[in-house]
């Protein structure tokens, strides 16, 4: 694979002075995406990409395997509400899970279909709720990848719909009653009543009664006067007395927190009461069965503790530590059982449950667990009970449904996805390495067992932001990767979780490049380990992990070979003025701030472009319908790095319409993962052949 031709991009001496600082930006024009010019370049560059990728070798074979991989399906953990059950399930044939419903008889019935809503595969089910009861169903779908939500309700013994759609509900939770007649939830103000370019915020909560026009009946009960990037979180406990609701300053780690005693008035005027304000900290309260308030937090505790107190008096002072702070592991999530309390932990982005008495928090033993990989959300029944159930998935077992007893102490399986699959045997080892500053950081090195010693071909993946943590999971790509006799790493930089909220503050603000650097010794770890060489070494990131790529190959073109970069933020300078991007500006800071404007400069991909570089080969993969971020970023780079590169080695650009930056029908994500994977395997010289022997099937992977 060599240089192509490139298409001609409209380049200009754009230059903006800010706070003092000369920024230029010679492709400003691609930004329009309804520019004729654009347009034209759009489709030159996808005349380009498919000439190039579409005759690499190994395509069709990477294409039936990675189906099969995919074909294990998907299925959920129950959601119970009385003795009625909600849960997912995706099969081999299906392009999206279905919600389904079991009733207490055990019949069960499918609820949702997204393809029977839309066959074209471009509508998604975007969230769900049942009712108190599990009479009624809220849910939410959207359309063509915009993630714009539309929310509907339904009776959900007859699969009726009985209102709906109400917009701009995007990210909104529903909180509903007692009785199922009504919920709180949030939703944006009509465009008609904010600013020109402000249609993606200002949110309010509101007590929506079923059955009646939201924009003339819906009670304000929270929210104006507020920030207007804010986003809310609604709850009302099981009882229905108590309402909690969360602001948060669009992604800043901390929120504010007010609950309301639904027993002392209508609930149309809930006299909202603070119980965190101001304060740099996350918390989250649910108050239980037993009338306690629970409060998961990480206040004075960045691995996070759980405290409880009395709804009545929820002053800082009078919270008491039930589970405190681990010195090493992450808490994570709870449960609460008639007898004991579960609470979910990461060590090290590996998950765990430890058992505790629940009136003292004293620990009293583990949940066990089949092996090291993750845990899913930890689910009881709302009235309580001695089960509870929980996700599992490691790197070669798709994700299942375990079930806990308490009075046994007992883990079994609940359900396994319903597809059958044959996993290839591969190695998972997690590796320590010391970052430019000292700092240790980890990695999960995945390969074939027995592989042949020497360079191989290498993917090294990371992310690296907003609190979120990389943890083991069943995945497609890295399977079919690894299986060719790829070595594939993940790495747990700084900026997500996995060693909690100090180690995301690490890698934020004026510490961002402390990201950048655990990922480029991440890389040097793999090679140093003789598993790879700067030629066989790939690197692959989206979204804030596409801003990663993206400053790891302006930063150390010498040090990687190939990059794909989706989804990504790459003009750090102007990334507020589109999408989601002022819901960021505390992860990153603001250029309008003349400090913060000196934090991105100095890293911003788009800005150290540099010509006569010899830049790795590169592939920018964007969703039209991102409605996060904005593919104008990818456009703008890809011009820049094809106008700027000494190399031969090929920059192009995969432009697909009708999805968005998140969920996707099953055979788009297959064709996506085939343009990239052969991309790099093409790159780093992995052969794409897939070996034939014999595995165990994933249904039977798991043995608790």
């Amino acid at each position: 694979m060599s240089r192509p031709p490139y298409p001609t991009a409209p380049r200009q001496d754009t230059v903006d002075v800010i706070h003092g600082h000369r920024v230029a930006d010679p492709y400003r024009a691609l930004e329009d995406r309804h520019d004729d010019g654009t347009a034209k370049w759009l489709a030159a560059q996808d005349e380009l990409f498919h000439q190039v990728v579409d005759a690499l070798p190994g395509r069709d074979g990477l294409r039936r395997r990675l189906g099969e991989l995919l074909g294990a399906g998907s299925v959920g953990s129950p959601v119970w509400r009385g003795e009625r059950r909600f849960f997912t399930r995706r099969t081999a044939e299906q392009e999206h899970p279905v919600l389904c419903v079991v009733e207490p008889d055990g019949a069960e019935r499918v609820l949702i279909d997204p393809m029977a809503l839309d066959p074209s595969g471009t509508t998604t089910l975007d969230g769900w709720q049942p009712d108190k009861e599990g009479r009624r169903l809220a849910y939410k779908v959207s359309h063509g990848g915009d993630e714009e939500s539309l929310l509907y309700v339904m009776d959900v013994a007859s699969g009726e719909r009985v209102e709906g759609p109400i917009d701009r509900v995007r990210e909104s939770s529903v909180a509903w009653l007692p009785g199922g007649e009504a919920y709180y939830y949030a939703r944006r103000l009509p465009a008609s009543a904010v600013p020109v370019g402000e249609e993606q915020y200002h949110r309010r909560v509101y007590l929506h009664r079923v059955g009646t026009e939201p924009d003339t009946h819906d009670a304000l009960v929270f929210g104006e006067g507020r920030e207007k990037t804010n986003y809310y979180g609604v709850g009302v406990s099981r009882d229905g007395r108590w309402l909690t609701v969360s602001a948060s300053q669009g992604t800043a780690p901390r929120n504010d927190l007010w609950i309301a005693d639904l027993s002392a008035g209508p609930p149309e005027r809930p006299e909202m009461r603070v119980v965190q304000e101001g304060v740099d900290a996350e918390t989250g309260l649910h108050v239980g069965r037993d009338g306690r308030a629970y409060l998961f937090t990480d206040r004075d505790a960045p691995r996070s503790r759980l405290c409880v107190a009395d709804p009545a008096d929820l002053s800082y002072e009078s919270w008491r530590d039930l589970v405190p702070q681990d010195p090493e592991a992450v808490l994570t999530d709870f449960a609460l059982l008639d007898d004991v309390l579960l609470a979910g932990w990461t060590r090290h982005a590996i998950s765990e449950i430890t058992v505790h008495d629940l009136a003292t928090g004293e620990r009293l033993g583990n949940v066990p667990t089949p092996g090291l990989g993750s845990i899913g959300g930890i689910i009881e029944r709302p009235e309580g009970g001695h089960e509870a159930w929980f996700g599992y998935t490691d790197n070669v077992t798709p994700a299942s449904v375990l079930r806990y007893d308490s009075r046994t102490g007992e883990t079994t399986l609940w359900a396994s996805p319903p597809g059958r699959v044959e996993v290839p045997e591969i190695e998972t080892r997690q590796v320590s390495y010391t970052s430019r500053d000292g700092t240790e950081v980890r990695m999960l090195v995945s390969s074939r067992p027995g592989a042949a010693d020497g360079p191989r071909p290498a993917i090294l993946y990371g992310y690296g932001g907003f609190n979120i943590s990389l943890t083991p999971a069943y995945s497609a790509s890295i399977l079919a990767w690894v299986e060719a006799g790829g070595v594939y790493a993940v790495a747990n930089l700084r900026g997500g979780s996995e060693e909690g909220e100090e180690w995301h503050r690490a890698g934020m603000r004026e510490r961002k490049q402390n990201v950048f650097d655990d990922f480029h010794a991440a890389a040097e770890k793999l090679i140093a380990d003789g598993l790879t060489a700067p030629d066989r070494l790939a690197i692959s990131g989206g979204s804030n992990g596409g801003l990663l790529v993206g400053a790891a190959l302006t930063q150390r073109p010498d040090l990687y070979r190939a990059v794909v970069c989706s989804a990504p933020l790459l003009d750090m300078v102007r990334y507020e003025r589109f999408g989601l991007g002022q819901t960021w500006n505390d992860e990153y800071g603001t250029a309008d701030d003349p400090e913060e404007l000196g934090w991105l400069l100095s890293y911003s991909p788009y800005h150290h472009v540099r010509e006569g570089v010899a830049y790795p080969a590169t592939l920018f993969t964007i969703f039209d319908s991102d409605s996060r971020v904005d593919p104008l970023h990818a456009r703008k780079m890809c011009a820049a790095l094809q106008h700027a590169t000494a190399s031969d080695a090929p920059v192009l650009l995969r432009n697909e319409a009708d999805v968005g930056h998140a969920a996707r029908s099953v055979s788009r994500s297959v064709e996506l993962m085939v343009d990239t994977l052969s991309f790099l395997a093409a790159q780093t010289g992995l052969e794409l052949r897939i070996p034939s022997h014999p595995a165990r099937p994933a249904a039977d992977a798991i043995d608790a």
